[in-house]
């Protein structure tokens, strides 16, 4: 995990990032504080690039392809930001060399066998739960656990739309090109369950919504956020727009547009966290967001609860009007329940956002950059001295862009002595032509 921050105003925005990056295997997982994850999008314009989640694309890191890209794209502008979001995202989806057809078929089979034991994870936990109750289980009972946690996860992947960006027939040519991974992979993983026709077809139609769509409520490590922030060539003020990315399937890249935010004359200012965004949301709103949930849902619960037991306890009126009575105050106790989180979010907007906002407004360039640094300074401090793992620590890298200066590094890390390696600030600006190297001023 990590914890990252942009932070924008009409005259710059300042993009703040920490260096910890966690490595998983079977055994264990290791943290290192090293990593980059700001980085220039174009040597020449005012436009940066931060990553945020897995570290590597199709098993390439993220630093590779990014000054891939970067050579690529050379000198080449775009008036809006959104085309320069929109060129990387392309190269992202046609460039085969980086993400061969070998590595595109592994990343398909690990993800089907991953979800398929993900599934049989939550079917085994219910079968050995409903052992432990009753010390036996019954064959149909295993049936009607498998059925209906397999129509469970199929609902979840039926009920989302495709992305927009998927191909039409996509899904039905990935099924008929890929069956025999499919039914190798359902065959191995729910081998001694009761598995009919219609759950066989139900996982089938998961796989390939595996690779087509982006449910809410999956989630998992292998994504990778990415951030494109700055200035096109006729954007006045600085905007960002962020996507995450999954993974490459039969020359289809899977992602979806998460951000889209820009600075204008009606929005003066802004801060966007990223990955681990709790303390920022502390910081923000006043209150830490698993705090106000926990709240939310005691009180749901109180207003929900509350008319059943007012009306149970009255023993002059008959079951009909109790339940009426029930029906009238449930609807009473949920407007009010709505009210009362609308003023609670009117008082934090009121008294903790806006006033933070309105001095972001008039930030200079290194006042912005100084806040970016403090707000994931301060998540790499409550992680240091809780007993979570500290998923966010190193340094803190920060950069500042604006539409006159550009990109500016305001602090960096290098894993070498930059005083002794003077060719590698040579070699910044030199652009391959015709095979030879020129140098460009």
């Amino acid at each position: 995990m990590t914890a990252e921050i942009a932070i924008m105003n009409k005259e710059a925005l300042a993009l703040a990032a920490d260096s910890a990056v966690t490595l998983r295997e079977e055994k264990g997982q290791k943290i290192f504080t090293s990593a980059n994850k700001i980085f220039t999008l174009s040597k020449y314009h005012p436009v940066g690039i931060m990553i945020y989640g897995s570290a590597k694309f199709m098993e390439v890191p993220w630093e590779t392809i990014i000054k891939i890209y970067r050579n690529k794209l050379s000198k080449k502008k775009f008036d809006t930001l959104k085309e320069y979001a929109d060129d990387f995202i392309d190269f992202m989806s046609k460039e085969n060399r980086l993400f061969p057809e070998l590595e595109q078929d592994k990343y398909l089979t690990s993800n089907i066998y991953s979800y398929f034991y993900y599934i049989r994870k939550n079917i085994e936990q219910k079968i050995e739960a409903k052992i432990s109750d009753k010390s036996k289980i019954a064959k149909r009972e295993i049936k009607e656990i498998t059925s209906t946690v397999i129509k469970k996860h199929y609902d979840t992947w039926k009920k989302p739309a495709l992305l927009p960006s998927v191909p039409q027939r996509y899904v039905p040519n990935l099924i008929n090109k890929y069956r025999a991974t499919i039914d190798k992979a359902r065959k191995e993983v729910f081998e001694n369950l009761p598995i009919s026709k219609i759950l066989s077809n139900r996982l089938t139609d998961i796989a390939g919504s595996l690779f087509a769509k982006f449910p809410m409520e999956v989630v998992h490590s292998g994504i990778s956020g990415v951030v494109i922030a700055g200035f096109g060539k006729k954007d006045t003020f600085p905007s960002l727009q962020s996507f995450l990315l999954d993974g490459i399937a039969n020359n289809f890249l899977k992602y979806r547009e998460d951000k889209h935010i820009k600075i204008a004359f009606d929005n003066n200012a802004t801060i966007v966290p990223f990955a681990q965004s709790e303390m920022v949301a502390t910081f923000m709103e006043g209150v830490e967001p698993g705090y106000e949930t926990a709240i939310e849902n005691f009180l749901s619960r109180i207003f929900n609860e509350y008319p059943h037991i007012i009306i149970d306890k009255i023993d002059k009126i008959d079951d009909n009007e109790k339940k009426s009575l029930k029906e009238k105050l449930k609807e009473i106790s949920n407007k009010e329940f709505k009210l009362y989180k609308k003023r609670l979010e009117d008082y934090r907007r009121k008294n903790f956002v806006e006033p933070v906002i309105k001095v972001v407004a008039m930030l200079p360039k290194d006042e912005l950059a100084a806040m970016a640094e403090s707000l994931v300074n301060l998540t790499s401090f409550k992680r240091k001295i809780s007993m979570e793992a500290e998923t966010v620590g190193g340094p803190i890298d920060v950069a500042v862009i604006s539409k006159g200066d550009g990109f500016i590094w305001i602090k960096r890390k290098h894993y070498f002595k930059p005083e002794l390696n003077p060719q590698f600030f040579a070699n910044y600006y030199k652009e391959a032509e015709n095979g030879k190297e020129k140098e460009t001023r």
